[in-house]
């Protein structure tokens, strides 16, 4: 009897472990765990933002549609000024002076300059993909909590993009 009764203690106890690690699991894949290199130099985390909305909408310099998606994200960053919402635009091009889409940060000042938009570096992608991101031009919304709330891929040249994103923070603000 006493073994039967060790045997369903180990079987919980293996089943709640394995319950656990799924959530745990199921849980990182939601959660946005990132840190960009701001064109100044500076350093935005996940943790640095908790607490707040954020947006980042990823592009490239060299993308036709990208100056429509820095003109959405200055929009809304105006729109949700005082509101615990900040938005970037995330460079993924490269800082490889050999690769084809190399863009120094000198060129993405000017951008900055020119749309008043904040800019990170994502050099080649690597923190849009595990992001989920898997084109050009997409936007990655996260909540207060740091968890991705949505992500909206490709653009409409003739659609007002920071009233379709203004729709899905409104939602979590």
């Amino acid at each position: 009897m006493l073994t039967r009764i060790h045997k369903a203690i180990v079987m919980t106890t293996v089943f709640i472990a394995i319950s656990i690690a799924a959530s745990a699991s199921a849980w990182a894949q939601d959660r946005a765990d990132f840190s960009f290199r701001a064109i100044d130099g500076a350093t935005v985390t996940s943790e640095s933002l908790r607490g707040q909305v954020v947006v980042l909408a990823f592009g490239a310099s060299w993308l036709p549609l990208t100056r429509n998606q820095m003109e959405g994200v200055k929009k809304l960053a105006d729109q949700y000024a005082g509101r615990n919402v900040v938005t970037y635009w995330v460079s993924t091009d490269s800082e490889n002076l050999k690769s084809k889409n190399f863009v120094a940060d000198d060129e993405l000042r000017g951008l900055a300059r020119k749309y008043n938009v904040k800019i990170l570096r994502d050099p080649d992608g690597v923190i849009s993909k595990r992001l989920g991101v898997d084109q050009l031009p997409s936007v990655v919304i996260i909540d207060k909590q740091g968890n991705i709330s949505g992500t909206a891929g490709g653009l409409d040249p003739n659609a007002d993009l920071a009233k379709q994103l203004a729709t899905r923070v409104d939602k979590i603000l």
